[in-house]
């Protein structure tokens, strides 16, 4: 009975990929149980703070893929939490070495750590999505460095810009945040083995010994305090997953407003039936980019959530902590999503140069009024050219007329002026600025950075 649309048999599809629902999935999250479980058992063997038959009974009888939820559904009902019920079936399969299973452990440290694990395989997909986002972008911003048009403010022409100087922006923020998402690694991908209050007291001076042990036969790093009720490194997870669907709700939202009819300068992929009315056979919607801003404010939304569960009291939580439990899982599974669609999009996104090229000659040339007054202004000065080239730009609105037709007429600009340079200022491909060179110092920090 699915609830929602990540577990949807209509939309999941759209809200998570397989790959991030396989990872948070039940019976993944209850076989993430069961390792931490098994490695806790299989470390204390080995340090022999339980016995080692007991451990290697533990090792081979436990199997997560024989607990049987329902029961473990109606136990958790009744605690309130998983592990209890959990443990109570695996000793049940591990026999007398059952009595050895979660020595020393509570119930908040198998479920972080196994909470980790599933964010450790996450944020792999995560980084995979960017690096292939990585090179869609870069290859945009090549294939496009010099396809000039209109550099839009406010919603209104600005000046004149390439498509690949706005492809290199939607570059360079995926670029730091896969920086960013390697430099939290090491703070976030690290277990939790304290006991009851954090203390490690039911295990005398041998607790930061089999902390440590078991932080490396799970490949997590170790923590010289607990962080049972210390969770910003999970509310820093989710704000990552908030800034990377957040750059890709922007670039979205500028295909998006590239498909308007009105625009029409890029198009998410064509498939047969893909962005279609049920009324309007003309339409080709944005259906990508939607998904995408959807999303995006999904994890937003959790990335609030997850500060909210900063507040947890004294050394247990009351409360807090069960946000992430909706919070971690639900923020990964939309983000994956995000990514996924950003990556078809991209791929196989349609640019229509020409299309960008008549757009940018809309206005006549208003388009570049400030090059005009830049270059009048060593004449005249400043303010005197910002009035001449104003006026003949009004008159070129009220008339119809290209700006370059009304300032060759102005005496006051002819005079300094020749008719061959004012068709060069004119020339939206004269006043890129620095924006050529911009695209390729990013591009060449990205490949010494790769």
């Amino acid at each position: 009975m699915a609830a929602t649309v990540f577990d949807s048999a209509i939309f999941r599809d759209s809200f998570a990929t397989p790959a991030m629902r396989q990872i948070f999935s039940e019976r993944a999250t209850v076989a993430r149980y069961v390792e931490v479980e098994v490695a806790l058992a299989r470390v204390e063997g080995r340090l022999g703070i339980i016995p080692s038959e007991a451990a290697d009974a533990i090792q081979r009888r436990a199997s997560a893929q024989d607990i049987d939820l329902e029961q473990l559904r109606q136990a958790t009902n009744v605690v309130g939490y998983p592990i209890v019920g959990l443990v109570a079936q695996l000793a049940k399969q591990c026999g007398d070495a059952g009595r050895y299973l979660h020595w020393g452990a509570t119930t908040q440290d198998i479920m972080d750590t196994a909470a980790v694990l599933q964010i450790q395989a996450a944020l792999a997909l995560i980084d995979d999505d960017l690096a292939a986002l990585d090179r869609s972008l870069a290859h945009l911003a090549s294939t496009h460095r010099a396809t000039v048009m209109a550099g839009r403010t406010h919603l209104q022409h600005a000046l004149p810009i390439t498509f690949g100087y706005k492809a290199a922006v939607w570059l360079s923020a995926l670029l730091r945040h896969r920086r960013r998402l390697q430099e939290i690694r090491p703070r976030v991908l690290v277990g939790q083995f304290a006991g009851a209050a954090g203390t490690l007291a039911s295990l005398g001076d041998k607790g930061l010994s089999v902390h440590d042990a078991l932080m490396a036969e799970l490949g997590l790093g170790s923590s010289a305090m607990p962080w049972h009720v210390g969770r910003d490194c999970v509310a820093e997870t989710v704000s990552l997953l908030a800034l990377i669907t957040g750059s890709l709700a922007k670039i979205a939202t500028d295909v998006m407003l590239m498909m308007q009819t009105e625009v029409a300068e890029a198009f998410e992929p064509f498939a047969e039936g893909r962005g279609s009315s049920s009324t309007m056979p003309q339409k080709r919607n944005p259906i990508a980019c939607e998904l995408i801003i959807a999303a995006a404010g999904i994890v937003r939304q959790h990335a609030g959530l997850m500060f909210a569960a900063m507040a947890a009291d004294h050394e247990r939580a009351t409360g807090p902590w069960h946000l992430e439990w909706l919070a971690v899982p639900e923020a990964f599974l939309a983000a994956g999503a995000a990514l996924s669609h950003a990556r078809a999009m991209l791929e196989g996104l349609g640019v229509e140069p020409e299309r960008m090229r008549r757009n940018l000659d809309l206005t006549g040339g208003l388009i570049v009024a400030e090059a005009v007054m830049m270059a009048l202004a060593e004449y005249t000065g400043r303010q005197d050219a910002h009035h001449i080239v104003a006026h003949a730009s009004r008159a070129a609105l009220a008339k119809g007329t290209p700006l370059l037709v009304e300032l060759e007429a102005d005496p006051n600009v002819s005079k300094h002026l020749s008719a061959a340079r004012l068709r060069e200022l004119t020339d939206p491909m004269h006043y890129l600025g620095s924006a050529l060179a911009m695209i390729d110092r990013l591009l060449a920090e990205r490949a010494g950075s790769g």
